[in-house]
């Protein structure tokens, strides 16, 4: 079995920082991608930045600029810092990880989503 758990989410008034993490614990043997989506309430879930690698990463058009992703692969963490924060940037943010690991049957490569962290910025 293998876990994702986010932490750093909370409220923040609009013009603030927060920098959210997760790490992933278990019997993983790589990870080949992580990302942040986030979903607002009403709304679908959607991509907010992803990375491979620091020299590979993809950002929604909407956060271009203002959050980085970054991962510490010893740490098997992902991070997302979030700078100037906007109210429409409040949803639930989700950590997604595409990883190989052991599910205690078998070895198996699949995507494993976090439990999600509630990030509210007020006006």
């Amino acid at each position: 079995q293998v876990q994702l758990v986010e932490s750093g989410g909370g409220l923040v008034q609009a013009g603030g920082s927060l920098r959210l993490s997760c790490a992933a614990s278990g019997t993983i043997f790589s990870i080949n991608a992580m990302g942040w989506y986030r979903q607002a309430p009403g709304k679908q879930r959607e991509l907010v930045a992803s990375i491979i690698s620091e020299s590979s990463t993809n950002y929604a058009d909407s956060v271009k600029g203002r959050f980085t992703i970054s991962r510490d692969i010893v740490k098997k963490t992902v991070y997302l810092q979030m700078n100037s924060l906007k109210p429409e940037d409040t949803a639930v943010y989700y950590c997604n990880a595409d990883m190989t690991y052991h599910s205690g049957i078998y070895i198996q490569r699949r995507e494993e989503w976090g439990q999600g962290t509630q990030v509210t910025v007020s006006s």
